[in-house]
């Protein structure tokens, strides 16, 4: 793969066939996901890669790469939570990324082999501020300090990479009703980098497949197929073990678990330039089905359920139109399921982007979103849960970024006697 200025290999690149190379003028500003491991198939912008071939004294990389990312946060529970929260928590989580191309390699073209590990030390955040949704994404479920694989896959592509297979231990959200996406369709295009950089857990994954649909940090073992004859459509299908339904730490296997149990799921979407200033788009419909056993703390289970899920982001307003990025974006999120084991069955969220819009700092990002989810009333005696969060997002030096983050949440759900709460985060997030 080539290196790239910026975050590299994200889900419609892979799937259109683009190069990872994206935005590369001088004065394009971009924005960053706040937690690369949710979103990025391969992450990093060839500065360790750089190190290593000058440490080994290779003049012209081969196609092998090397990459990763680092994100780290202190949180502070101003008010609200759980009785007697701890006020302070920290997270941290390092991913180091492996790819080999064959083609680069001269053995046969289109393929591609990853490999990466994921170390996490975080501290159940989310649990003391109340929130079942989630206002951090780094935490999820225990154990909270976790060394695993996180994925091994191969990736074949065929027909003038229109149709692409890839099979191993995958993250099934970076395919799938992936809202933060990039949207390009044509490599010198202006594009939306990442349509926020909020870090609420509902940007990651639909609070209506959480439990069941593998994803960080749970990946899991199975096969995805991605069909897009032209550049405007597309046509996915994947079906991956589906043991996190039951309360198996999936991504902490290292070998496939074969039990009948598994997650299928297919989703189609469009991708467009809009008007004569050419604002792209996007937009998905998937539907999902586990087969196998769901289960709901304490008592609750069942076998067998579905749904199925919306979503679409679209560049508004270009600050300067056809010179670099800055500007404003929006996505919107949907998703509804009929379970009646798994926590949250209806979802709605939507947000803002600006990017850019200070002419001394044209990397910066800030951007505002809610997440509104309907609970599941045989877990929850709240109804609903509603999240709202602001974020500033400032590049401190080449592809380290700061960002602090406010949190509301007037209705936690995890009982029904929390108070609503107020949090602060700052993040740091560095790509390398």
């Amino acid at each position: 793969m080539k290196k790239c200025k910026y975050i590299v290999a994200t889900t419609t690149t892979l799937l259109l066939g683009l190069s990872p190379c994206l935005a590369r003028a001088s004065t394009a500003p971009i924005g960053i996901s706040s937690n690369p491991a949710a979103v990025n198939i391969t992450t990093g912008n060839g500065t360790l890669q750089g190190y290593i071939d000058k440490a080994l004294g290779i003049r012209h990389n081969q196609g092998i790469t090397i990459g990763g990312a680092w994100v780290g946060d202190i949180n502070q529970l101003f008010s609200g939570g759980i009785p007697h929260p701890d006020k302070t928590t920290t997270n941290s989580l390092l991913q180091l990324d492996f790819t080999a191309d064959t083609e680069k390699l001269q053995a046969w073209k289109g393929g591609l082999f990853g490999a990466e590990f994921l170390q996490i030390n975080a501290q159940n955040t989310n649990f003391q501020a109340g929130t079942v949704q989630g206002y951090n994404s780094i935490p999820g479920p225990p154990p909270l300090n976790r060394f695993e694989l996180y994925q091994l896959w191969y990736r074949q592509t065929f027909f003038d990479d229109k149709f692409i297979f890839r099979i191993g231990k995958v993250v099934p959200t970076y395919d799938f009703d992936n809202v933060i996406k990039p949207v390009a369709l044509k490599e010198n295009d202006p594009t939306v980098p990442v349509v926020s950089g909020l870090i609420f857990t509902p940007l990651f994954i639909n609070p209506t497949t959480l439990g069941t649909m593998p994803g960080y940090y749970n990946s899991a073992y199975g096969i995805t197929l991605n069909f897009a004859p032209i550049k405007e459509w597309y046509l996915s299908y994947g079906i991956y073990d589906g043991n996190v339904a039951s309360g198996e730490q999936t991504g902490l296997h290292a070998t496939p678990t074969f039990n009948g149990a598994h997650f299928q799921i297919a989703e189609t979407g469009a991708v467009w330039l809009l008007g004569r200033q050419k604002k792209p788009g996007t937009f998905g419909i998937g539907a999902w089905q586990q087969h196998g056993k769901i289960k709901s703390p304490p008592t609750i289970s069942e076998n067998n359920t579905a749904g199925f899920y919306l979503f679409g982001s679209q560049r508004l307003w270009y600050k300067n139109p056809g010179l670099d990025n800055s500007g404003v974006s929006s996505y919107l999120q949907y998703g509804y399921n009929k379970s009646r084991a798994m926590l949250m069955n209806k979802y709605v969220g939507a947000g803002l982007t600006a990017f850019g819009l200070f002419s001394h700092r044209l990397a910066d990002s800030f951007g505002i979103g809610a997440a509104f989810a309907w609970m599941n009333k045989n877990n929850f005696n709240h109804q609903n849960e509603l999240i709202l969060q602001a974020y500033y997002q400032a590049k401190i030096f080449n592809s380290i970024y700061l960002e602090p983050v406010i949190s509301y949440i007037p209705t936690p759900a995890s009982n029904g006697t929390n108070n609503n709460a107020w949090a602060g985060t700052l993040r740091v997030v560095a790509i390398f």
